[in-house]
């Protein structure tokens, strides 16, 4: 049985991972971790309690799984090596430096890094690539959050991005943030932001006289934690490397 620590414990999606493991009979809750001076410190989960030592529960752990901040992620990526502990990363708003630092603590522990950890966004990804191979179409990507999301356009939209680009051998950098006149098949996006909206995603492929919409409508945020711990579990025992949702998800 893979035991598994869960850092973010105190916020939303950490409790929500901290259930999912909970509930996992082929899963251990190792123990969770919030900031220092955080409310949630001391509450009890499970057969544990909600503690700030990050480095002991890296210790203890197979796989921690990290849904926090941007600027948490050092000191996190730091703790896992040293525990020797595999990291599933949920967070959003990474910058170059952040990945650079993830490449580097791959040579050493196995990481999962994804802006998403639902399959059925995974699932999206490998059709945008199919579609955006095939087709030279333009594609804006279109995301809907909740009001008291930061970062716009999410995470998930840029990773869609990221992957349209790919299958068009070339890179998002060169082709986002396309003003209305761009030459067709650009890639461009759209964010809203309201209500409670636990994440929408739809991108859109748009030929003379025909379109392709893909979409993909998240109706809690339970079914990110349950990919997430479907990832760690997938990721426990794994060689040093990178590893993303599409490896979870199999040929």
């Amino acid at each position: 049985m893979s035991r598994i620590g869960v850092l973010g414990a105190g916020g939303r999606m950490g409790a929500a991972v901290a259930a999912a493991v909970l509930a996992d009979a082929a899963l251990i809750l190792a123990g969770a971790v919030e900031t220092v001076g955080h409310p949630a410190i001391g509450v009890a989960i499970g057969d544990t309690t909600i503690g700030v030592d990050v480095a002991a529960l890296a210790g203890i752990s197979d796989v921690l799984i990290d849904f926090t901040v941007p600027a948490a992620l050092a000191a996190n990526l730091a703790a896992a090596r040293a525990g020797h502990a595999a990291i599933v990363i949920g967070t959003t708003g990474l910058r170059p430096e952040d990945d650079a630092a993830i490449d580097r603590a791959a040579r050493d522990i196995a990481v999962l890094q994804t802006a998403n950890t639902s399959v059925g966004v995974a699932v999206l990804a490998r059709l945008v690539a199919t579609a955006a191979a095939a087709l030279d179409w333009d594609i804006d990507i279109l995301d809907l959050h909740h009001r008291a999301k930061r970062d716009a356009p999410s995470g998930t939209a840029l990773m869609l991005g990221a992957v349209a680009a790919r299958a068009r051998g070339t890179t998002l950098a060169a082709v986002r943030d396309r003003p209305r006149t761009v030459a067709p098949g650009g890639i461009g996006f759209a964010a809203l932001r309201g209500g409670s909206a636990a994440g929408d995603h739809m991108v859109l492929l748009a030929g003379d006289g025909e379109r392709i919409e893909l979409h993909h409508k998240a109706e809690g945020r339970d079914l990110f934690a349950a990919g997430a711990v479907r990832a760690a579990a997938w990721l426990a025992g794994r060689t040093p490397g990178r590893y993303t949702m599409d490896d979870v998800l199999g040929a």
